[in-house]
């Protein structure tokens, strides 16, 4: 499992101190939220792949992850950014 390490300064902590019961928590349901729907665009995509093309869909939420990739259904935003051609 990765571990995430954001620093912030401390006005930034007293300020979400202000805006949330618990900090941690709401960094936590943040990043938890944010890859729940990345996950959810990703499955959709190798569905509409797969079935466009007559591939069996893997079974369970993490073999779909992986199977999009490795299908290249997907790829990192780090990559799709750092391989798009500037405009002319």
């Amino acid at each position: 499992m990765a571990e995430i390490k954001v620093t912030v300064s401390d006005t930034q902590v007293k300020c979400l101190e202000y805006a949330a019961y618990s900090v941690q928590d709401w960094c936590d349901n943040a990043i938890h939220n944010r890859a729940r729907t990345a996950q959810e665009e990703i499955i959709a995509a190798l569905v509409a792949h797969c079935n466009a093309n007559d591939v069996a869909i893997a079974t369970g939420a993490e073999a779909q992850v992986t199977q999009a990739y490795t299908l290249k259904v997907v790829d990192t935003a780090k990559n799709v950014s750092d391989n798009a051609k500037d405009p002319e």
